[in-house]
């Protein structure tokens, strides 16, 4: 029988709509959201490429094992870790803080690793085995020979408060050195880092001060070049530095810069017995113009004309040594 005129048509009651079936069609449209990038799941080898291709970027900045913090570009909270033999025995050997030293499951033992272990366990720093993988992880990736350093995070006090209380220390006769400090404007190479802390710490220095960005920090390497003289010069940051020198000035320090084309020559310096802070640029750039409007005074180191400059850390130490100088003539 036809219905409706069609033939093998079955008439059907049409069923509508019941209470608390509202959102059931809404439920199918909606699924379970956009796919996630390939790269953001972690079974997909585009996953993996993508931790890779950041941990080689990290090592390229010379920060490998740590996810970057600020001032040095390394994230807040991770640690440094120094890998392969010759670094680690020399750190050691420089009396690096360290926190533990890891060594690879079966090693191939040779006298820097020996040396490495005997040290770590006189100075009291915990030694670890690891596996292999795991080694790779910590170090992202970096060649560790089996063997790595962690190096704990520098803590770096207030760069106004450290100059203020120095300052303060001096008038009430605390101290007997008169207020020195070396500011770097634009070092980023942390051996020159460590070269100034050591010539501050030679010529009676309270300290150096870096700004919070594009600087310089304190890496294993800067340790290493100070050769144990960070233990006893503090390296504090400043959020900026020509605030940093503004607010020095009104303590009562002369902030002097250190250039090549400088008004006043090395041997002439007669604020050198003055509470001084003594500010250097790269070799390359200088000081930054803003730096060198708020300097007191420019100074330059005369040297031979094949000559087109010094690096940073040996300008500090012969600029400080004319200061050692010239205080000590006054006493």
């Amino acid at each position: 029988m036809a219905v409706n005129g069609r033939p093998g048509a079955r008439k059907t009651k049409k069923k509508g709509a019941t209470v608390g079936t509202g959102g059931h069609g809404r439920k199918a449209l909606e699924g379970k959201g956009p796919t996630p990038k390939a790269e953001d799941r972690v079974y997909h080898k585009a996953h993996r490429a993508k931790q890779l291709a950041e941990r080689s970027a990290a090592k390229r900045q010379g920060q490998p094992g740590r996810l970057a913090e600020g001032r040095g570009g390394r994230p807040k909270g991770m640690e440094e870790m120094v890998t392969g033999r010759n670094s680690v025995v020399e750190a050691l050997r420089a009396g690096v803080p360290a926190k533990t030293l890891y060594v690879a499951v079966r090693i191939e033992m040779d006298d820097r690793v020996r040396e490495s272990m005997k040290l770590a366990a006189e100075a009291g720093i915990p030694l670890l085995e690891t596996q292999k993988p795991e080694l790779d992880r910590m170090t992202g990736d970096a060649i560790h020979q089996g063997i790595a350093l962690q190096i704990p995070q520098y803590e770096y006090p207030d760069a106004f408060e450290l100059v203020e209380e120095t300052m303060e220390k001096w008038r009430k006769g605390h101290i007997s050195s008169m207020p020195l400090f070396v500011a770097l404007d634009g070092i980023t190479d942390p051996r020159n880092l460590g070269a100034i802390i050591r010539s501050v710490s030679s010529f009676s220095g309270q300290g150096v001060i870096v700004p919070e960005r594009r600087s310089v920090g304190m890496t294993a390497a800067a340790w290493k070049t100070s050769a144990g003289a960070a233990v006893r010069v503090p390296v504090a940051k400043a959020a900026n530095l020509n605030t940093l020198l503004r607010q020095a000035k009104e303590a009562g320090y002369f902030v002097l810069g250190l250039d090549g084309d400088g008004d006043v020559k090395l041997p002439g310096l007669e604020l050198a017995t003055e509470p001084i802070v003594l500010v250097v640029g790269s070799e390359g750039k200088g000081l930054s113009r803003l730096t060198r409007e708020l300097c007191d005074q420019i100074v330059s180191i005369p040297i031979d004309s094949h000559m087109e400059s010094l690096n940073a850390g040996m300008a500090v130490a012969i600029s400080l040594y004319e200061v050692s100088t010239r205080r000590a003539g006054t006493r």
